[in-house]
């Protein structure tokens, strides 16, 4: 044999089919006329193929092997640069070695799957915490009660198109100097459906769904934060051809509330109490989630300190329990005091040696400018 098939590929002589495949789609990929013009390169284009209709097919593969005359097998075959069964003339594996896969046949589907949807739903504070129900209302796509989904206007149907036969493509032949080359695209009249319809449904226009307002019941479950997402199954927008519908995404949103922050499953406040009662001590009146609580301040409370409240916080979304509420202590200084309130406050001092605190100093932050000030002196 005048040719060597493997080296013309490049691969061994117990090469597998699939290292066959690969080298061909490499080096359709590196030498097709569209990519390399050169009349050079168009040659070796046509060795490669011709190598690779031969051994493609595991039968003229054999009697190659055998030193018999390959392009006899099976009837003969279209010769180097031919379309013959293995050859160029397999479409989809020049398809694979340029765009990775082969083209689809067949019509499409007038039905198809409709597209998710999703409602923001904005709760209060509590209702996160202990999860609520409620009602929503959604303007989605719904399968067009005059046609069914089928689009087509009552007592007619689609009829199979004239121009593709209800391939939904059609087919068109071309010479090259490779030889002839058959390309398909899809119906321009169906659109690649296959089938017209001829008497669309007045109410849907043949699209098979119409769009309708309805009203939904949500089950909030506890301890939903903002952006948590919850999904009704089957409640989104209905498909094309009154396909199977998507499904809906219910977005939390939580109010801010006038007395609590949430962080997590805890929440904080603060409590603001003039310094008498700090340091002697007093009870406070809190409206909780659960009720009012009074909440202990006990003799001697600093500013910055905080109460606990275990188990008044947040239902654990996952899990048992709940988060606590943390109560926050800010001590207020008097700004004013009469003549009476400033001697009593300067006997307490007195009392207590306290009419010329030294103060305790300790390291704290510097200053913007005393920052920039040591920056640029290299400290």
């Amino acid at each position: 044999m005048a040719t060597d098939y493997y080296a013309v590929l490049g691969v061994r002589r117990d090469a597998s089919q699939d290292e066959i495949k690969k080298a061909f789609r490499r080096l359709a990929r590196e030498l097709h006329p569209d990519v390399n013009p050169d009349p050079k390169t168009q040659e070796r284009f046509k060795e490669i193929n011709a190598a690779y209709e031969v051994l493609s097919d595991p039968q003229k593969k054999q009697v190659y092997d055998l030193g018999g005359d390959p392009l006899s097998a099976n009837g003969g075959g279209g010769g180097a640069g031919g379309f013959g069964a293995g050859g160029f003339g397999n479409f989809s594996d020049i398809m694979d070695a340029f765009f990775g896969t082969a083209s689809q046949r067949g019509p499409r589907s007038r039905t198809r799957r409709g597209q998710d949807a999703m409602i923001r739903l904005e709760i209060d504070l509590a209702e996160a915490a202990f999860g609520t129900t409620k009602d929503i209302q959604v303007d989605t796509a719904v399968v067009c009660n005059t046609c069914s989904g089928e689009g087509a206007a009552p007592g007619t149907s689609a009829q199979t198109c004239d121009m593709c036969r209800g391939r939904g493509e059609v087919s068109q032949v071309t010479r090259s100097f490779l030889g002839q080359v058959m390309t398909s695209r899809p119906c321009p009249q169906c659109q690649g459906f296959g089938t017209v319809v001829p008497s669309p449904c007045p109410e849907c226009a043949g699209d098979g769904r119409v769009r309708s307002r309805r009203t939904l019941t949500v089950k909030i479950p506890a301890g939903v934060d903002n952006g948590t997402r919850i999904q009704l199954a089957g409640e989104g927008e209905v498909g094309p051809g009154g396909g199977p519908p998507g499904d809906l995404y219910v977005e939390i949103h939580e109010l801010p509330h006038s007395v609590f922050q949430r962080r997590g499953d805890d929440l904080h406040c603060t409590v603001t109490i003039p310094m008498t009662a700090a340091a002697l001590g007093t009870k406070c009146p809190l409206e909780t989630l659960d009720g009012v609580e009074e909440i202990d301040i006990r003799p001697g409370t600093q500013s910055g300190q905080s109460v606990p409240l275990h188990g008044r916080g947040i239902t654990h979304l996952r899990g048992g329990g709940r988060g606590d509420l943390i109560v926050h202590v800010e001590v207020t200084t008097p700004s004013k005091l009469d003549a009476e309130q400033e001697r009593l406050l300067r006997e307490f001092s007195k009392l207590r040696g306290e009419e010329r605190p030294l103060g305790q100093f300790q390291p704290g932050q510097q200053g913007l400018f005393s920052r920039l000030k040591d920056a640029f002196n290299g400290r």
